[in-house]
């Protein structure tokens, strides 16, 4: 184990304890998300409302993406993370509660999908914001590299879990997410406070966008955020995978598995990797050639008729993913001040969320118009184009060098 993940485990528990948290509530929205998505439409048999769930799951994130920044950097992040961890737990208790008594319905399921997607609204910008508190800043690529590993290692694992519980009953998926949020609430709660709130401040609308006037100041930041967004909104292919697996590489259901896994096993991967050893020169350079691979992969992935080489490059698309998101929130985070960290969260999250879900929007009208490969070749040919184009509108973002600039570097 290299000298940085060493020092990790042995000298900052508190960032164990904040990664197993992290672990606790990935596997259970994970788990959670199969097991609604299965209840649902065992209810409603409608496709429709399996799209509109995911939908009502974000509108939180929009409704309240300026008030998420503003209370993660007015409160103690510790508590406002175990709340919105506690809320979830409640959520999953509703659930257990309601499939003991056969009381499930469409309109509750609604209702808990809006509540479980306000509680993670202001749960993930406070998380973001919180994790750089409590480790140095020479550890913190490392750190961020081992965190993401807790979200790859859910979404491997706990999908699957959760539908191997799902067969002896909803219940019995229900109960362990629910103790899988209170035993991350427990744990955040005993993470040291080093956080120091700002002083009251009116929830005006100046304060609200500070944020959004901070990235918009910092090039560098600004980029790295739009970057990202443009190429998941370009280069997304997920929601076109159930065309493929039927359709061009023949396979069946177990196939579509493999390939909705396969990014996730090559950025778990990846994480592993950059826990171990942290990119820590030239960043700028590191995280365009790993946007470009991105784009690359997704053009093979687009051309390929073989399952196994489809699964081979998007395995690559999910490592070159997880390089670029390493990257762009170490570097983000530590050029952010901290009493400042919750409201740029916020709004790195809003974008994230934003090129996710119109990444799949993009992605089915293309294919409708042009055909599934087309659709596919033609958004990995956008990131690469969309690449090109900030390495020449974001110059110092390309020559960047190391994650954290001292302070005789700074020209703001």
């Amino acid at each position: 184990m290299s000298t940085h993940g060493k020092l990790l485990l042995r000298h900052h528990r508190p960032f164990l304890a904040f990664w197993l948290a992290r672990v606790c509530t990935a596997s259970g929205f994970q788990m959670l998300t199969v097991a609604i998505g299965w209840h649902l439409y065992a209810l409603t048999g409608s496709v429709l409302d399996l799209g509109l769930v995911g939908l009502v799951e974000f509108v939180p994130r929009v409704l309240f993406m300026l008030h998420t920044g503003h209370v993660a950097d007015r409160y103690d992040r510790r508590r406002i993370a175990a709340l919105c961890q506690g809320a979830q737990a409640l959520i999953a208790i509703a659930l257990v509660l309601g499939s003991a008594s056969d009381a499930v319905t469409r309109e509750m399921i609604f209702i808990l999908a809006f509540l479980l997607g306000a509680a993670r609204a202001f749960e993930m910008p406070t998380t973001q914001a919180l994790l750089p508190s409590l480790v140095p800043a020479a550890l913190f690529p490392a750190a961020v590299a081992a965190s993401a590993s807790a979200m790859q290692a859910a979404t491997i694992v706990a999908p699957a879990l959760g539908g191997l519980l799902y067969a002896f009953g909803a219940f019995w998926v229900y109960v362990p997410t629910a103790l899988l949020y209170i035993l991350a609430c427990a744990l955040m709660l005993g993470l040291p406070n080093h956080h120091v709130p700002r002083k009251a401040e009116p929830a005006t609308l100046h304060n609200l966008l500070g944020g959004i006037r901070f990235i918009r100041s910092r090039p560098d930041i600004f980029g790295a955020i739009s970057l990202d967004m443009f190429a998941v909104l370009l280069g997304g292919a997920t929601a076109l995978l159930p065309v493929f697996a039927k359709d061009i590489l023949l396979t069946g259901p177990w196939g579509l598995g493999l390939l909705r896994s396969a990014p996730a096993v090559g950025a778990l991967l990846m994480s592993f990797w950059l826990a171990r050893f942290p990119i820590e020169r030239q960043v700028g350079r590191t995280m365009f050639i790993s946007v470009g691979v991105f784009g690359v992969a997704t053009i093979a992935f687009g051309l390929s008729t073989s399952f196994w080489f489809s699964l081979l490059v998007l395995a690559i698309l999910g490592a070159a993913d997880m390089i670029s998101m390493v990257i762009r929130g170490a570097f983000v985070q530590l050029e952010t001040p901290d009493e400042m960290r919750g409201r740029v969260s916020a709004v790195n999250g809003l974008f994230i969320g934003a090129s996710n879900q119109l990444g799949e929007f993009e992605s089915g009208v293309t294919a409708a118009w042009f055909g599934t490969v087309p659709a596919v070749v033609l958004g990995g040919a956008g990131t690469l184009l969309v690449t090109g184009l900030w390495m020449k509108l974001f110059p110092t973002l390309a020559q960047r060098d190391h994650m954290h600039r001292p302070e005789a570097e700074r020209t703001d």
